[in-house]
């Protein structure tokens, strides 16, 4: 529990926390309004899927968000003083990233929900009722998301120890690379329905359940994931907690 409060300081200790967390939250309650206030058409009807489309807006910011939390420490060496008060290092890790999947957890949650209710105040007539566990998940799982993002983000910061060159990657992986996959010919589709985002989304839409429209409507498309929600959940906490057991081993084995 020292090792949590002692993370905890840290994290409110700084700006860009606060400042990461207002991003995420102000992007995807606005990317939602926007597209609730402004498409009220035969052709586009609110759903409750429609309403967290600015996910992956927050995901990046959770990105930024988390990678800092750790390489800021590297930069300023406070790390270093952190690993001389745990010399076994696993603890300090793990109790880090605890903290920031939290944040990340509320972030997820505030988020995804306000989005929720603002598509509601400004399209009231449409069915926005959160009466089916795929809507639930749909809107609940935006969170857990986060949350392993956010422990993807702090591995990868953890292995790397350099702010820009860990965002950058992030961020690269995030909005280029698994769409870039898709165009490998042969394989590029077979490889991409297991990428880590792909599976993902497959937790939050599953088959579609929360989007009254067509296959593929709208500016996000389904996953092509071949797992049902609940082992797409699995598979995507394993690879981000994979990471993160490489990440603590590596850092356990070099110099801060």
């Amino acid at each position: 529990m020292t090792l949590l409060a002692v993370e905890r300081i840290k994290l409110r200790s700084t700006r860009s926390p606060w400042w990461c967390a207002l991003a995420a939250t102000v992007v995807s309650v606005g990317f939602a309004a926007l597209i609730a206030g402004t498409r009220e058409d035969a052709e586009f009807t609110a759903t409750v899927a429609s309403t967290q489309y600015g996910y992956d807006l927050g995901v990046a910011v959770i990105m930024v968000l988390a990678a800092l939390s750790v390489t800021t420490e590297y930069r300023f060496g406070t790390m270093r003083t952190t690993f001389q008060a745990v010399p076994r290092r696993t603890p300090a890790l793990l109790a880090k990233t605890a903290v920031v999947a939290l944040l990340a957890l509320a972030i997820g949650e505030v988020s995804a929900f306000g989005s929720w209710f603002a598509a509601t105040l400004l399209q009231p007539r449409a069915d926005l009722a959160l009466d089916s566990g795929a809507d639930w998940i749909t809107v609940s799982g935006v969170g857990v998301l986060y949350a392993l993002v956010a422990v993807i983000a702090v591995a990868v910061g953890t292995l790397l120890r350099h702010g820009a060159g860990t965002i950058a990657l992030l961020l690269v992986y995030a909005f280029a690379a698994e769409k870039l996959v898709r165009i490998v010919p042969g394989v590029g589709e077979n490889i991409h329905q297991w990428l880590p985002l792909n599976v993902a989304r497959k937790f939050l839409t599953g088959t579609g359940g929360s989007n009254a429209r067509a296959h593929g409507a709208g500016p996000v498309s389904l996953s092509t994931a071949p797992l049902d929600q609940g082992w797409a959940l699995a598979y995507f906490a394993a690879v981000a907690f994979g990471l993160l057991a490489v990440a603590i081993t590596v850092a356990k084995n070099r110099d801060a």
